[in-house]
């Protein structure tokens, strides 16, 4: 069986993870989880700040862009073995792979990093987000 994979659409899925990430992590809750993780932001940014966050962005655009990769190709097979497609099946697939995979690996910061439950619902919702917006942008660009 031929995997057909639209990378337009990975590259897009990848795109509105990072978008989702500025804005999740900036204006909607970043106080927040910066609080919780013990984040202070200084008064002025130094160039060894700017140059280690360069990393962590390039990092984690790297990682949303296999995340998206791999959607597709879960998104390809859920298609394929079950015949269904659509909004529904990019947004079931999310829900079951954050469920099965994301939430499992998450709340071990709650239980073994003893991390507040506020900051695991930050964390966690966030990848249900994500998956969810990368599932629609499959199911609408295939």
């Amino acid at each position: 069986m031929d995997v057909i994979i639209n990378y337009w659409a990975v590259l897009a899925s990848a795109v509105a993870a990072i978008a989702l990430g500025s804005v999740w992590y900036g204006p909607l809750f970043g106080k927040q989880w910066m609080r919780l993780i013990g984040i202070a932001m200084p008064g002025e940014i130094t160039k060894a700040i700017k140059n280690a966050m360069i990393k962590s962005y390039s990092i984690q655009a790297v990682s949303v862009l296999v995340m998206a990769f791999v959607m597709a190709h879960v998104l390809f097979f859920i298609s394929e073995i079950f015949e269904v497609e659509g909004v529904i099946a990019g947004v079931t697939a999310a829900i079951w792979i954050w469920l099965g995979f994301v939430v499992p690996v998450t709340l071990g910061s709650v239980l073994w990093e003893n991390r507040p439950w506020r900051y695991w619902f930050i964390t966690a919702g966030y990848y249900l987000v994500t998956l969810s917006i990368m599932g629609i942008i499959f199911a609408v660009w295939p």
